[in-house]
């Protein structure tokens, strides 16, 4: 039988909010256990060795993205990475861009929100709601390709590991595409390539964009991000051709 493995997890610590905390890494010791994620490696340290550690979680199956962090450098989502499939040695960090809380724990809401706003991701209609009528129906390939962009679940991820975000704390990021690409599916929007050309049709937007595919790369639901960026930045170039 082979013979457990001992875990280092070298852990970004802390808090803004306490004026005589300094950022530092901190290193915990475990032992690895068949099937152990970072998400169960992470609380296991928090009720045994360290009470005080942040992180956050909620659905613990890779839906909510509220356990996003820098894994060894790279966007990542604990809940569903395998401590297997990592070096003894494991380093985590906060993600970047989003306000730091404390330790690994991000404010990525306030960040969404405020992308959201901007962008005004809701549909907008001359339509009044009559809440008895009934809703049209919507062809079922049509269906299928607004709800694949509507899995995007705002972990985050492709915005911590964009060139641009990085660089520009005002752009709009993949993410935020992603949500203009599906409104712009939705036939009960009425907006033109003209009106979304004024959200996004500026550097701070699409044309911002460095086509790293760094966005791609680390979605941890493998959304076609690239593709949809690409496809947003042809239809705004022909808004002003």
């Amino acid at each position: 039988m082979t013979e457990p493995r001992k875990l280092t997890l070298e852990i970004f610590r802390y808090n803004p909010s306490d004026p005589d905390d300094e950022p530092r890494f901190q290193r915990y010791q475990l032992i690895e256990a068949p099937g152990m994620t970072l998400f169960i490696a992470l609380n296991l340290i928090r009720e045994e060795q360290d009470p005080g550690l942040n992180f956050d979680f909620v659905c613990r199956a890779g839906i909510c993205g509220s356990c996003a962090m820098m894994l060894n450098g790279r966007p990542a989502l604990a809940c569903r990475t395998l401590t297997s499939s990592l070096d003894t040695h494991i380093r985590l960090a906060p993600l970047p861009v989003f306000e730091l809380i404390a330790d690994l724990s991000v404010n990525t809401g306030k960040w969404m929100r405020e992308m959201s706003e901007n962008l005004e991701v809701w549909i907008h209609t001359t339509i009044e709601a009559n809440l008895d009528a009934i809703e049209p129906p919507m062809e079922p390939s049509l269906a299928q390709e607004i709800y694949e962009l509507d899995r995007c679940i705002e972990c985050g991820c492709c915005v911590a590991g964009c060139g641009t975000a990085l660089m520009r704390s005002d752009f709009v990021g993949a993410v935020g595409f992603n949500k203009i690409a599906r409104f712009r599916l939705d036939p009960r929007d009425q907006r033109t390539d003209e009106n979304y050309y004024e959200l996004i049709g500026t550097d701070d937007g699409i044309f911002g964009c460095m086509s790293l595919l760094a966005c791609q790369d680390v979605c941890p639901k493998n959304l076609s991000l690239q593709t949809q960026l690409a496809f947003l930045r042809r239809k705004m170039l022909r808004t002003v051709l």
